[in-house]
């Protein structure tokens, strides 16, 4: 067995990982469904008339050879329109979209400062470029702009999350104007805070209230609030032409799917057209975290830390035995690991009290 000895090793720290079909009347309090789109049967339909109503329902080819499609247009301008950016592309996930940033934007002579937290797509990116890569100390605000006061780079990158995965922690707002200050390229990752912060529920720059610049780029996924699969980055037009012609993950990949794409535009609608209910669900189950755990959270992510791999797992496991599933999350992802609870609308009040208490009696 070429890999015995390694398996063997994860095996015995705890960090083995397999896939799992779990049982689909289970309460799930493990996804990124923030908002229990992903059940919305009525979305489902929405698109599936959409895609139907052309002669074919697959994309075919790259964007850039025949496959690019009025129903990857018309969500693109959407997109632009709700979120106050010049053009926009959709590509097949959020993974290849910190590919296709990352690995284009920093050419030789430049410099990215990256969050030492951000999603490991951005930090295997790292590894494509050959631009100085420059950590710094989580959301940690003063640390970065002396790295930017003192980096005499051709171009200066910033690679921040609106809502850190894991921590679930919100982006550090001071970051934004500094990336104003020394002119630097912004890129924010909002996979996991487009959809959940905001007056329009648009992400961080929404929650801040701050208008989009043109150094700013958006990139955000919709296999999370917008219960579809597949990613999508906003900025200026110059930047998005840039990227169509040296991004990879654009250039030769086929164009993303039909079905999610129209499935992603549906959500969008949906969200803009229900945004204040949707704020008001968010703040209650926000509430009903810190009432149980005593934990404030901006998002809908709950960290729990328990700094022991074998007690997370078996936390999973006692709670799937009262028919709640929660994320049991260790190393490397994390440092210390955690339970992940993700309070997200598609569950009810009841049953999120419920699952809190569970949780706070298997801590103390």
């Amino acid at each position: 067995m070429f890999y015995e000895k390694e398996l063997t090793a994860l095996k015995r720290s705890g960090r083995y990982r397999e896939r799992k079909l779990f049982n689909e009347k289970i309460i799930d309090l493990a996804s990124n469904d923030y908002l229990g789109l992903a059940e919305n049967k009525g979305l489902m339909d929405e698109a599936y008339t959409r895609v139907s109503s052309f002669a074919s329902h697959a994309s075919k080819a790259s964007m850039l050879v025949n496959g690019y499609h009025p129903i990857h247009a018309d969500f693109e301008k959407a997109l632009c329109e709700a979120n106050g950016f010049e053009d926009g592309v959709i590509l097949g996930s959020g993974f290849n979209a910190n590919i296709a940033l990352i690995e284009s934007l920093l050419r030789k002579g430049d410099e990215l400062f990256m969050d030492e937290k951000y999603h490991a797509s951005g930090v295997v990116a790292t590894k494509l470029v050959d631009a100085r890569v420059t950590y710094f100390k989580h959301n940690d605000a003063v640390e970065l702009e002396g790295l930017l006061e003192a980096s005499s780079a051709k171009r200066k990158v910033i690679a921040v999350e609106g809502i850190y995965s894991m921590d679930a922690d919100l982006l550090n707002g001071d970051i934004i104007h500094l990336a104003d200050r020394y002119e630097a390229i912004l890129i924010l990752d909002e996979a996991h805070s487009s959809g959940v912060i905001g007056k329009n529920l648009m992400g961080i720059l929404d929650h801040y209230g701050l208008p989009v610049k043109a150094n700013y780029i958006k990139m955000g996924t919709l296999g999370k609030a917008y219960g579809s699969f597949g990613a999508y980055i906003l900025a200026s037009a110059h930047i998005v032409e840039y990227l169509i012609n040296r991004a990879k993950p654009i250039i030769y990949a086929t164009a993303p799917s039909l079905f999610d794409t129209a499935l992603g535009h549906a959500s969008l609608n949906y969200i803009l057209k229900h945004r204040d209910e949707l704020r008001s669900q968010i703040k209650r189950h926000q509430e009903i975290v810190f009432e149980s755990l005593g934990i404030r959270v901006e998002g809908l992510i709950v960290p729990i830390n328990i700094a022991d791999n074998r007690k997370v797992m078996q936390i999973q496991a006692e709670l799937m035995k009262e028919n709640y599933l929660v994320g049991a999350i260790r190393q490397p992802t994390v440092e210390s690991a955690i339970i992940r609870l993700i309070a997200r609308l598609g569950v009810g009040e009841d049953e999120l009290f419920t699952v809190c208490n569970l949780i706070k009696s298997k801590i103390r």
